[in-house]
């Protein structure tokens, strides 16, 4: 029975659509599903620490379909599968053939951070398709720079900027890879005008957006930067992308940038090396966390791919078309464990501990147990469990006056996604789009304030009281014990206590 060009990726696809869908609701809801659930509610032209257009695409879904767990999932776990028939497809543009397509599919979800990223929603599940599409679009540049080659790139920049920023670096690399592959003769057509003008302008709302709101997100970058993102020196942060992408698969990857830079058969998109060369060290320069290169490595994969599908050639050499394939399924056993909750807790725990990694957060916060993007989907229901407890425990005249103010935006999410079956206020915090957000028109008689130190309360408040402190299993230490007030007398007009709080970050 023969098989079509596709076949493979295409069942692949399905089957890491179909294994998020049915694991992903074994850990719970992350802090960031939290933050974005909340900003589809707020919908605008930017937020303080992402572009719109991923907030506009929930904020539809789940006027539709709802936002259950379930729901939340589904959009990420189809970009999931999409990316595997993109790099696929990729493979093929570079003259990959079955076999190459075929295995570039089965690397693809073997990358912990590819499985990871789609198994939750973020900007980052369709990050990867603009890196990958835009890889395909330069080829089809290299290969004849046709107008609507350049219109596609222009599209897709734009659009891909007005999901995450760090597209942004795929832009400037590919701009200045296009012009050394054709020497400068891409200057002589309009394509590059067309390109640039169409992303622009695709753009210019989000631009619009951060002048009226005061460059909001420079602020945030710079404060990441300075106070949350561990410092990383070359060697440390190369290793970090290793970590990332798969400690098993770094060989592919190595062998995929040698062949892109010397194979014979891949001379035609060689540029695709320099491409992502110049990205990671545009990464590496500007102090970004390691996952922010993952989405330039789809070249190396395809390249890798249609290297050992050449090599099979040779009849004496077929032998490494099983031995890659194994290895990929080898990689995908180890590491996906690591990537999305296959196992309960317990028994991942115990695999951690068996395999000796721990992955860090990158971030200046104690680990937990877990590693950090699991242990962040634990302790949002408790907590808005008790923060319903602790309202209703609050006088009956005070109860409708209660403003509930929350140290970061999961915790404020959580109490907005949980809270609604106990008909909680809605609850504000300072951090990040919150703040634009703002209190509410209402003056409170009381506020119930999650986190933040006795110190500063007691200068802003006549009267504080700790009520009770945070408790969850397995979640990240500086989720667990943090202490819950009862605060009354504000001593300051509120509005002054909220410009001072602001954190961008």
């Amino acid at each position: 029975m023969r098989t079509g060009p596709y076949t493979v990726p295409t069942a692949l696809a399905l089957v890491s659509v179909g294994l998020h869908l049915a694991t992903g609701g074994r850990y719970g809801i992350f802090r960031d599903e939290l933050y974005y659930w909340d900003c589809a509610n707020h919908l605008a032209w930017g937020y303080v620490d992402h572009p719109p257009l991923s907030i506009a695409l929930l904020a539809g879904w789940k006027s539709v379909f709802g936002d259950s767990l379930l729901s939340l999932r589904i959009l990420p776990a189809l970009a999931g599968g999409a990316l595997i028939l993109l790099v696929a497809r990729l493979a093929a543009r570079m003259g990959g053939g079955t076999l190459a397509q075929g295995l570039a599919a089965l690397v693809t979800p073997a990358v912990p951070s590819y499985l990871g990223i789609t198994g939750f929603y973020s900007m980052n599940a369709y990050e990867l398709l603009f890196w990958v599409a835009g890889y395909l679009i330069v080829v089809a540049i290299l290969d004849g720079g046709r107008r609507s080659a350049w219109i596609a790139l222009g599209v897709c920049v734009g659009l891909g900027v007005q999901n995450k920023i760090s597209v942004g670096v795929f832009a400037a690399a590919a701009g200045v890879t296009i012009l050394a592959a054709t020497r400068l003769r891409a200057l002589r057509t309009v394509g590059p005008i067309v390109a640039s003008t169409i992303a622009i302008l695709l753009f210019v709302p989000h631009i619009v957006w951060q002048i009226a709101n005061d460059w909001p997100t420079r602020e945030f970058i710079e404060n990441a930067q300075r106070y949350k993102m561990s410092a990383m020196g070359p060697l440390a942060f190369l290793g970090g992308v290793a970590m990332e992408m798969g400690p098993l698969l770094v060989p592919w990857y190595l062998a995929g940038l040698v062949a892109l830079l010397l194979h014979p058969s891949l001379r035609r998109v060689r540029p695709l090396a320099i491409l992502f060369l110049l990205s990671l060290t545009i990464f590496m320069l500007n102090r970004s966390k390691p996952y922010y290169t993952v989405a330039a490595f789809p070249p190396l994969i395809a390249a890798g791919a249609v290297w050992i599908e050449a090599m099979a050639a040779r009849p004496r050499r077929r032998w490494v078309v099983p031995v890659a394939a194994g290895y990929a399924v080898v990689s995908i056993a180890v590491t996906t464990p690591f990537a999305i909750p296959l196992l309960p807790v317990e028994k991942f725990l115990a695999y951690q501990h068996a395999i000796g990694i721990r992955p860090s957060s990158g971030e200046n916060r104690d680990d937990a147990e877990l590693p950090q993007f699991f242990a962040d989907r634990f302790g949002w229901k408790e907590l808005a469990d008790q923060v319903a407890g602790l309202v209703d425990a609050l006088p009956k005249d005070e109860r409708a006056a209660c403003l509930i103010v929350t140290d970061n935006y999961g915790q404020a999410g959580a109490i907005n996604y949980f809270g609604r079956r106990y008909g909680l206020p809605r609850a504000v915090s300072q951090h990040n789009s919150y703040y634009l957000w703002g209190y509410g028109a209402a003056e409170p008689k009381v506020y119930l304030i999650i986190g933040q130190e006795r110190e500063d309360l007691d200068a802003t408040f006549t009267d504080v009281h700790e009520v009770a402190r945070t408790s969850a299993s397995h979640a990240m230490p500086d989720e667990t014990d943090v202490p819950i007030w009862v605060c009354r007398g504000i001593r300051i007009p509120l509005e002054d206590a909220w410009l001072r709080g602001r954190m961008f970050i």
